[in-house]
C-alpha cells in the first residue's frame, strides 16, 4: 500500500510538471498570437492611412505619415516580446527594473551617482539632463525622467494640420504628429456641431493651496527658519513657507524651473533663491503656429519673504547651467551676494545684488562644488568653497578680482569630499568630509589645518550648524547627530532618524534649542536632542506616477518609484499612514463603493496589490505578466476592476466581497502599444482605453472582445473621462502636440471642469466637455517636470497634482 502512495505521489508530481509546462507553452503560443494581432492591426490602419491620403483637400494634404521613432512597426523579436515593450522580457524572476522603461527619442537622463555615496553629480537632475548623460530612465508613456523640459526637435510644418469635421459621418479628425485619429460625435450634436467655433476658458482658476514634498535628495543648506516661525524650504519651482504651528504655507512662485538653492539675508526679511537651466515655448511662429523653443536661462531672484514680491533678478544670461550654491555676506550687512555655477569650471560670481552688479568672477575648480559661504565674522570680504578634493579660500584683492587659495591637508588625510562648512563666533573656518573628520582650519593665512577631529562620526558628515551659544552640531549620513563645544569636545549624541527618514542632509537652528532637520529622503523633521524629533513634513523620493482620490473623503493616495505608498489627508495636510512595498509604484485606484473600504494599486513589476485603505493593511496580491500597469481603474458599481499595462493589454477581474476578492474575468488584447488610459461606461458594460500610439479603442468588459463597430459607441455615457482621446477631451491638445505631450486628463464629478498634466510642468483647467481644438485654458505653474497625473477629490473644490521627476505634489483650489 505505502509502495502504491508512492507511486501515485511521483505520478502526481509529474503531472504537475507537465501541466505547468503545457499552461507555459499556451501562454507563450497565446502571446505569439496576440502579437501577430498587432502587427496585422498596425499595418491595416496604416494602409487606411495611406488610402485616406490620397485625396488631396483643403483639409488633408497627401504627405508620408510620420511614425514616432520609439514604435517597432514589424516584430522583429523574440515571440515573448509584447509589441510595444521596451525592454527584453527576464528569463526567470525578478521582474525588470523600472529605470529601464521607454520613453520618447528625445528622453532625458537622470543624474548619474559620482564615487561620493551621498553627493549626486552636477546635484540636479534638470542639469544632469543638460550635461547629456547616457543613463536613460524610462517611464510610463515615454516621458523623459528630468526637471522641466529637455530640448526637442521643432515640430515641422507637416505635424499642423487642421481638424476637420465630416458631417455625413458625424466624425472629427485631428492630427498627432501627423497620425489621424478619427472620433464620433454624439448623435446629440449632428447638425450643430461647428469645430471652427472656439472654446472659452473656464471663469475660475487653480490657486496653490499646499506643497507636499522637500528637495533634500541632491540639495544642501535649504532649509531655515524666520523670526515669524515660518521654515523656508523649496519643492520643485516653488519655494515654500510653512508655519507648523499655524498650519498654514505661503508660496514663492517666482521661478520657472527647478528651484536649487536658497539663502537668507542677514536682516530675515530677504531671501535669494537660484534655478536651473531649461526649455520653454517661445513665441516665434510658423504660419501662426509656435514651432520652437527658448531657453529658461539659470538666473537668481531675490525676494520680500513678507510682500513675496521680487526685488531683483541677477544675472539672467550670466550663468551656464544651474546656480548651486548662494550666500549673503554677514559683515557688511549683507551687501554682496556670492553664487556658484554649475557649469564645467564651477564659476564663482560675486554681485552687488541691490544694484544688480557683477563685481568678479573667476574659475573655482573642475570638481564639483557643494558649499560657499561668506565668513561671518571676519573684517575683509572673505569666501570659503568645498566640494570634491578641494576646499578653497577667497579674497577680494585691490584691483577687484577675486583669487584663491587652496586648502593644504599636508600630512594630514585628504578626503574625497569635504561637504559642509561653518565658522565659529571668532571667525575660524571648519569643515567636515566624507570620512566623517572635522578639519579646524588656521587663521593666519596658511591655509593649513590646525586641528583635525578624526571620527568625529562613523560616516560622512553631510552638515554643519554653528548654534548661538558656540556650540558645533554635526549631521551625518548615518543619520546621527552629534554635538560638540566650543573646544571641540562631544556632548551629546542622537539616533534622530528612526521613522526611515533618510540620511541628515541639512541642519538648521530654531527657537532654543529646536532644530530642523532636512533629510535625504525628502522629508523635514523638527525637534532637538533631549525631547526627540518628529516628522513634520513628508515626501517621495523618486519619480512619482501614482495618485488616486478618495470617492467620499477629502485624503488621497500617492505612490512612487521609491516604493512607498502615502495616504495623505487634504484637509490637515499631513501624511495618515505610510506603506513600503516591495515593487516601485505605478498607479493607484480607490474601490468606489462604500466609503471606498480598499485602494488598488499596481506596480511596475506586473504585480497589484488590494490594501485597506483604514490601515495599509494588505488584502489580496495578483500578477499579470511581467510589465508595468500604467492604469488601475475600477467600474462604477464595483463590480469590475481594469488593468492597463505595458505590455498592451488590459487585464479585467470581477470583484466581490467588498472590494476584497477578485476573479479574473478575461483579457483585452488588440492594442498596437501601451495601455495610457481606460475609462468605464457608467453601466460598467464597454471599456474605452488609449494607447501609446494614439488609439482610442472600445470593448465590451463582459466578454473582453473588442467592440469594432465604433460609430455604435458614440452615445455611451462614461462614468469617468481620463482618456485623453476621446470626443470629450480633445481640445486639450495643443497644436503640434507629438502625443506625448498630455500626461493626465481627470474630469470633475459635476462634469464641469476637465483638468490635465502635460509635459511642460503646467497643469490646465479647461471647460467640460472641451470638444473644440485650440481650446482656452487657465495654466498654471509650480512643478518643474512633467506632471503625470491630476485627480479631483470628492467635493470637486479640490485638484492634486503629481510632478514626474521633481516628486512634488501640489494641492489646487478651485476659485
Amino acid at each position: 500500500m505505502n509502495g502504491s502512495n508512492h507511486q501515485f505521489n511521483l505520478f502526481e508530481d509529474g503531472t504537475e510538471d507537465r501541466i505547468r509546462a503545457l499552461e507555459q507553452r499556451v501562454e507563450m503560443q497565446e502571446d505569439e498570437i496576440s502579437l501577430l494581432k498587432s502587427s496585422m492591426a498596425d499595418i491595416l490602419r496604416r494602409l487606411s492611412d495611406a488610402e485616406s491620403m490620397q485625396y488631396k483637400s483643403s483639409n488633408f494634404v497627401r504627405k508620408p505619415v510620420p511614425v514616432k521613432s520609439h514604435f517597432t512597426p514589424l516584430p522583429s523579436r523574440p515571440a515573448l516580446d509584447s509589441h510595444s515593450s521596451p525592454r527584453q522580457r527576464p528569463a526567470a524572476p525578478p521582474p525588470p527594473s523600472p529605470s529601464t522603461r521607454r520613453r520618447s527619442s528625445s528622453s532625458s537622463s537622470r543624474a548619474p551617482s559620482t564615487s561620493s555615496p551621498d553627493v549626486k553629480a552636477n546635484g540636479s537632475y534638470g542639469d544632469m539632463r543638460r550635461a547629456g548623460s547616457s543613463e536613460n530612465l524610462f517611464s510610463r508613456n515615454g516621458k523623459r525622467a528630468s526637471f522641466g523640459k529637455s530640448p526637442r526637435r521643432p515640430p515641422t510644418p507637416s505635424y499642423f494640420k487642421e481638424p476637420s469635421y465630416n458631417a455625413e459621418e458625424s466624425t472629427v479628425r485631428i492630427y498627432l504628429k501627423g497620425r489621424p485619429v478619427v472620433l464620433h460625435c454624439p448623435s446629440a450634436l449632428d447638425g450643430s456641431y461647428d469645430v471652427s467655433k472656439s472654446l472659452e476658458a473656464p471663469e475660475k482658476k487653480l490657486k496653490l493651496d499646499w506643497v507636499y514634498g522637500y528637495r533634500g535628495k541632491d540639495c544642501r543648506s535649504n532649509l531655515y527658519i524666520l523670526p515669524t516661525g515660518e521654515m523656508v524650504y523649496f519643492v520643485a519651482a516653488v519655494v515654500v513657507l510653512y508655519d507648523p504651528k499655524e498650519g498654514l504655507q505661503r508660496h514663492y512662485l517666482g521661478h520657472n524651473d527647478d528651484v536649487k538653492c536658497l539663502a537668507i539675508h542677514p536682516d530675515k526679511l530677504k531671501i535669494a533663491t537660484g534655478q536651473v537651466a531649461g526649455l520653454e515655448l517661445d513665441g516665434k511662429e510658423f504660419k501662426g503656429k509656435t514651432v520652437s523653443s527658448k531657453p529658461r536661462h539659470p538666473h537668481i531672484r531675490v525676494w520680500d519673504a513678507v510682500s513675496l514680491n521680487t526685488l531683483h533678478v541677477i544675472g539672467m544670461g550670466e550663468f551656464n547651467r544651474s546656480i548651486s550654491c548662494i550666500n549673503f555676506s554677514k559683515i557688511d550687512g549683507g551687501v554682496h551676494l556670492c553664487a556658484i555655477d554649475d557649469s564645467n569650471d564651477h564659476v564663482l560670481t560675486l554681485w552687488d545684488w541691490e544694484k544688480e552688479a557683477k563685481i568678479a568672477k573667476s574659475k573655482s575648480s573642475k570638481d564639483q562644488v557643494v558649499a560657499c559661504e561668506f565668513n561671518p565674522h571676519s573684517e575683509e570680504l572673505q569666501i570659503v568653497s568645498c566640494g570634491k578634493n578641494h576646499i578653497l579660500f577667497w579674497k577680494l584683492d585691490e584691483s577687484g578680482n577675486l583669487v584663491k587659495k587652496q586648502g593644504l591637508f599636508e600630512k594630514h588625510p585628504k578626503p574625497k569630499f569635504v561637504l559642509c562648512l561653518g565658522f565659529t563666533k571668532s571667525g575660524v573656518p571648519i569643515s567636515a568630509d566624507s570620512n566623517g573628520n572635522i578639519q579646524v582650519w588656521a587663521t593666519d593665512g596658511l591655509r593649513k589645518i590646525d586641528r583635525l577631529i578624526t571620527d568625529a562620526n562613523e560616516s560622512a558628515i553631510l552638515s554643519m550648524c554653528v548654534m548661538r551659544d558656540g556650540s558645533i552640531i554635526t549631521g551625518g549620513k548615518d543619520s546621527k547627530l552629534i554635538k560638540w563645544d566650543e573646544d571641540y569636545n562631544k556632548t551629546a549624541e542622537c539616533d534622530v532618524l528612526d521613522l526611515n527618514s533618510g540620511g541628515i542632509r541639512t541642519v538648521a537652528s530654531g527657537n532654543g534649542d529646536t532644530l530642523l532637520i532636512g533629510t535625504k529622503k525628502n522629508s523635514i523633521l523638527c525637534g532637538s536632542m533631549q525631547s526627540g524629533f518628529e516628522t513634520i513634513v513628508n515626501g517621495h523620493v523618486e519619480e512619482l506616477w501614482g495618485l488616486a482620490a478618495h470617492p467620499t473623503k477629502p485624503q488621497f493616495v500617492s505612490g512612487a518609484y521609491d516604493k512607498t505608498l502615502v495616504m495623505w489627508d487634504a484637509t490637515l495636510h499631513k501624511a495618515i499612514w505610510t506603506k513600503s512595498l516591495e515593487d516601485p509604484i505605478q498607479s493607484a485606484e480607490f474601490y468606489p463603493l462604500d466609503d471606498g473600504p480598499v485602494v488598488a494599486v499596481a506596480m511596475a513589476t506586473g504585480r497589484w496589490l488590494v490594501l485597506d485603505s483604514d490601515t495599509g493593511e494588505l488584502v489580496t496580491v495578483h500578477t499579470d505578466g511581467c510589465e508595468q500597469h500604467d492604469v488601475v481603474t475600477y467600474s462604477q458599481d464595483g463590480s469590475f476592476l481594469a488593468i492597463g499595462s505595458h505590455d498592451n493589454n488590459i487585464y479585467v477581474y470581477a470583484v466581490t466581497e467588498n472590494g476584497r476578492k477578485y476573479q479574473k474575468q478575461g483579457k483585452c488584447v488588440g492594442h498596437s502599444s501601451f495601455i495610457t488610459h481606460v475609462d468605464w461606461s457608467v453601466d460598467g458594460n464597454y471599456l474605452q482605453s488609449n494607447s501609446g500610439d494614439y488609439e482610442i479603442l472600445y470593448w465590451d468588459a463582459r466578454t473582453c472582445k473588442q467592440v469594432t463597430s465604433t460609430s455604435s459607441m458614440r452615445d455611451v455615457e462614461w462614468a469617468t473621462s481620463t482618456c485623453a482621446l476621446n470626443f470629450n477631451t480633445f481640445g486639450v491638445w495643443p497644436e503640434g502636440a507629438d502625443g506625448t505631450d498630455v500626461n493626465s486628463v481627470c474630469r470633475s464629478h459635476d462634469s464641469a471642469y476637465l483638468a490635465t498634466g502635460d509635459d511642460f510642468g503646467k497643469v490646465h483647467l479647461f471647460k467640460y466637455p472641451c470638444n473644440k481644438p485650440k481650446a482656452s485654458s487657465s495654466k498654471h505653474s509650480g512643478h518643474s517636470s512633467h506632471v503625470t497625473c491630476v485627480r479631483f477629490l470628492a467635493d470637486d473644490g479640490t485638484l492634486i497634482s503629481t510632478g514626474g521627476q521633481d516628486c512634488g505634489i501640489l494641492q489646487w483650489n478651485i476659485v
